[in-house]
């Protein structure tokens, strides 16, 4: 992945993250099931280490 590539995916899993952190909050008002959406947002925890530390790793080559 290019650099530009790797902050363009980044930014997109940021809003993911954004819009289900929101829907998390509407789910434990009303009691739901937050399993579900506490594992996406772990994963994309995860992922945004990842692409930083690729990130970094790019950077750091030049």
């Amino acid at each position: 992945m290019t650099k530009k590539e790797i902050q363009y995916k980044i930014e997109d899993l940021k809003a993911d993250y954004v819009r289900l952190q929101h829907d998390l909050e509407k789910l434990e008002y009303v009691k739901g099931n937050l399993h579900p959406l506490e594992r996406q947002l772990e994963d994309i925890e995860r992922q945004l280490q990842d692409l930083n530390r690729r990130l970094t790793e790019l950077e750091s080559n030049k």
